[in-house]
C-alpha cells in the first residue's frame, strides 16, 4: 500500500509540474508556432485566388501564360527572398549603412548573425532550429513577399515577356518591398522612430510600393495591341471568364484574413512584446476580435461604395480589396464605424481614379495601379487624419502618427515602388527583354510560349469594343 500511495503521489507531482510554469510556456509556443504555421496556407489562398483572377481576365489565347506567370513568380520568390530578402529586412532598418538600431534587433551585423541560410546563422534556419518562430515567421514574411511580385503580375498580363517579369518580380518581393518593411515595419525602421509612420496592415509598404513598380513597368512596357485608338480614346478588351475572376477577388479576401493575421504578434514568448496579450509589429495593443470586427466592415464599406458608383461586379470586388486596403494601416486603431467610412470613400473613388490613369495613356489590364497603388497610399494618409496623436511604437517617450508623418510615408512608399519598376523595365526594355515580338502578341501567348491552349474546344476571343 505505501508503494501504491507513493507511486501515486509521485504521479500527481509529475502532472502538477506539467502544468506549471514549464507546461505552460511549452504551450504558449507551440501555439505561437502554429499560429503563424496556419498563416502561410492562408496566404496562399491569396496567390490562388490572384492565379484565377488574372487568367479570368485574360483572353482565351493568354489564359494559360497568365497562369504560368504568376506561378512562376510564387516559385522565384521564396529562394531569392530566403538567400537575400530575408536578410535585407534585418539588416537596413536605420538606412543605409546598415547600423545597429536602438532596440538592437537589426544592422548587417545583427541580419549576418540570425538571416543568412548558411554558416553560424543556419541554426535559426534549419533543419535542427533552435527556436520555434524563426522559420514560420519567415514563412509568413515570404508569403507577403509573394503577394507584392502577385500584385505586379495582373497589371502586365498578355504582353510581358516571362522572364523579364521574374526578373521585375525578383527585385520587388525580395527587395524593394523589403526595403519598405525594413524602414517602416519594423521596431527600429527609422520611418517609425523618427516620423512615426504606422502601416499596421501594410497598406503602403506591401501595396502601395507594389501598385507603383506595376506603374513604372507599365510606362516602359506599353498598352496592349487594339486597347488605343487613335485618337486616344480607349477600348475595353474584356477576359474570357468574368465569373472565374469574381471568384479569384473572393479567394484573394478569404486570404487577407492570413494577411492581417501574421501581422499580430502572439503574446508570451522572449520575441513577444507582451506576456499576455496580442500586439502589432509596433507593439501596439489589438485583439483578434477587433480586427474581425474592422476586416468585415471594410470589406461591406468597399463592396458597397463602388457598388453605388458603378454596378459592375468586377469593380464591386476589387472595391471589396480597396475596402480592406484602404482601413489596413490603422486596423489596429479605428472603430468599426471608422472602418466603414473610409471604405465606402475608397470604393466611391475606385474606378474614377482607374478611369484617370486609363485617360493618360496607361494600360492597367486589371486596375491594381489603382486597387494597390492608389488606394494603398490613400489608407496610409487616411490614418494621419483620424489616428492622429496614438502611439506609433511601444517604447518610451514613442513617436506618435501624424499627418505628417504619415505622408513621408507616403511618399516614400511611392518612390521605393515607381523608382526600381521604372529603371528596372526600362534596362529590360533596352536589352529586349521587357515585351513580347506583335506577332507573338496577336497570336497569344499560349500558343507560342506555353504551348498550350487552355479551352481547345472553345471559339474565339470576345471582340475589342470602344470602351464607355
Amino acid at each position: 500500500m505505501e508503494d501504491q500511495i507513493a507511486d501515486l503521489v509521485a504521479k500527481v507531482a509529475a502532472l502538477e509540474s506539467a502544468s506549471g510554469d514549464g507546461g505552460a510556456k511549452v504551450t504558449n509556443t507551440m501555439f505561437a508556432e502554429t499560429y503563424y504555421y496556419l498563416t502561410i496556407p492562408l496566404m496562399i489562398i491569396i496567390h490562388a485566388g490572384f492565379l484565377a483572377y488574372e487568367m479570368g481576365a485574360s483572353r482565351l489565347k493568354n489564359v494559360l501564360s497568365s497562369g504560368v506567370k504568376n506561378i512562376l513568380a510564387f516559385a522565384f520568390m521564396i529562394p531569392t527572398f530566403y538567400f537575400f530578402g530575408w536578410w535585407v529586412y534585418f539588416g537596413f532598418p536605420t538606412g543605409i549603412p546598415g547600423a545597429a538600431g536602438p532596440m538592437g534587433i537589426s544592422g548587417i551585423e545583427y541580419a549576418n548573425s540570425i538571416a543568412w541560410g548558411w554558416g553560424n546563422s543556419a541554426q535559426y534556419m534549419g533543419p535542427n532550429i533552435a527556436d520555434n518562430i524563426s522559420g514560420v515567421f519567415f514563412g509568413a514574411f515570404a508569403l507577403f513577399a509573394c503577394t507584392t511580385a502577385s500584385i505586379m503580375s495582373g497589371a502586365v498580363i498578355e504582353r510581358i515577356q516571362t522572364v523579364g517579369f521574374i526578373i521585375l518580380a525578383v527585385v520587388l518581393g525580395s527587395f524593394a518591398w523589403v526595403v519598405a518593411a525594413a524602414w517602416g515595419w519594423h521596431a527600429d525602421g527609422w520611418l517609425v522612430t523618427q516620423w512615426g509612420v504606422h502601416d499596421f496592415g501594410a497598406a503602403g509598404l506591401v501595396h502601395a510600393v507594389a501598385g507603383f513598380f506595376a506603374l513604372g513597368v507599365l510606362i516602359n512596357l506599353g498598352p496592349r495591341i487594339g486597347k488605343f485608338n487613335s485618337d486616344g480614346t480607349s477600348n475595353h478588351i474584356p477576359g474570357h471568364n468574368m465569373p472565374l475572376t469574381v471568384v479569384g477577388l473572393m479567394l484573394i479576401i478569404v486570404g487577407f484574413w492570413g494577411f492581417l493575421m501574421a501581422c499580430v504578434v502572439p503574446p508570451g514568448e522572449g520575441w513577444s512584446w507582451f506576456p499576455d496579450k496580442f500586439a502589432t509589429i509596433y507593439g501596439t495593443p489589438i485583439t483578434l476580435s477587433s480586427l474581425s470586427f474592422n476586416i468585415l466592415m471594410g470589406v461591406a464599406g468597399g463592396i458597397i461604395g463602388s457598388w453605388l458608383f458603378t454596378r459592375d461586379p468586377f469593380w464591386m470586388m476589387s472595391g471589396a480589396l480597396a475596402g480592406i486596403i484602404s482601413t489596413a494601416s490603422g486596423l489596429d486603431i479605428y472603430y468599426p464605424a471608422h472602418a466603414f467610412l473610409i471604405a465606402l470613400s475608397a470604393g466611391l473613388i475606385l474606378k474614377p481614379c482607374a478611369d484617370f490613369l486609363e485617360k493618360r495613356g496607361i494600360d492597367d489590364a486589371v486596375g491594381a495601379v489603382t486597387v494597390h497603388g492608389t488606394i494603398g497610399l490613400y489608407g496610409v494618409i487616411m490614418l494621419g487624419v483620424w489616428g492622429a496623436g496614438f502611439p506609433a511604437l511601444a517604447i518610451e517617450n514613442a513617436p506618435t502618427v501624424s499627418l505628417m508623418g504619415q505622408i513621408v510615408g507616403a511618399i516614400v512608399f511611392f518612390l521605393l515602388g515607381f523608382v526600381p519598376g521604372y529603371v528596372v523595365s526600362l534596362i529590360l526594355k533596352m536589352c529586349g527583354m521587357l515585351r513580347i515580338r506583335e506577332g507573338a502578341e496577336i497570336a497569344g501567348m499560349d500558343a507560342v510560349k506555353v504551348p498550350a491552349a487552355g479551352y481547345p474546344e472553345w471559339g474565339g476571343d470576345a471582340p475589342i469594343t470602344p470602351a464607355e
